[in-house]
């Protein structure tokens, strides 16, 4: 088991990762190796480095136990992050990535006396609902003279154009919930299965 594919700013984060080989056929376990995972996001100054302590006992001995405290993790912010796992030779301090992924950052919904305005829609929903909103407005004829749709400033965008944009961004956000479904166990809605 390596880092969970998704994590939650403010809660502590606990996995293990165990022994492996190399391609060469070379054991890496805790007796040979350190094993260090980097994890950083598109942020600037936003990293965390965390160091593998020992495992013993158990189908995983030999492997390595990492922990992200909680004051550590709430100021991660609500993003795709990706990290690697990094081995270091014991004897001649040589690396090799053994492992390398992305992890999903979610907010804390966490507060403490009144609670903030909170957006739980992704940035692809956010950005199918202004689109929306532009259309609504042109066909009730009003003038939609600037907007912001992604981060990017809109001075005039044609009905076609916009209806263009909804069809791609439908997609987008179709093809994203249907993965956070599979991401949650729940497979995939696009199954079809047909018994005889």
């Amino acid at each position: 088991m390596t880092i969970p594919a998704e994590i939650r700013a403010g809660d502590t984060v606990k996995w293990i990762h165990a022994a492996t080989v190399s391609a060469l056929g070379t054991p890496i376990n805790y007796t040979t190796h350190e094993l260090t995972y980097y994890l950083r996001t598109d942020a600037n100054h936003e990293g965390a480095v965390v160091a593998g302590t020992t495992l013993s006992g158990g189908e995983d001995s030999g492997g390595w136990s990492f922990t992200i405290a909680a004051a550590t993790t709430i100021g991660f912010p609500a993003q795709d992050w990706y990290w690697q796992a990094l081995a270091t030779d014991r004897s001649d301090s040589s690396k090799t990535t053994i492992a390398a992924g992305q992890l999903l950052v979610l907010p804390s919904l966490a507060y403490a006396g009144d609670p903030a305005r909170f957006d739980g829609r992704t940035q692809l929903e956010q950005d199918l609902d202004a689109v929306q909103a532009a259309i609504r407005t042109l066909i009730s004829g009003g003038a939609v003279k600037q907007y912001s749709i992604a981060g990017r400033s809109l001075t005039k965008y044609e009905l076609k154009d916009l209806l263009a944009l909804e069809s791609q961004l439908k997609a987008q956000v179709k093809r994203e919930q249907a993965a956070q479904l599979q991401a949650n166990g729940l497979g995939n809605p696009h199954n079809l299965f047909v018994r005889f």
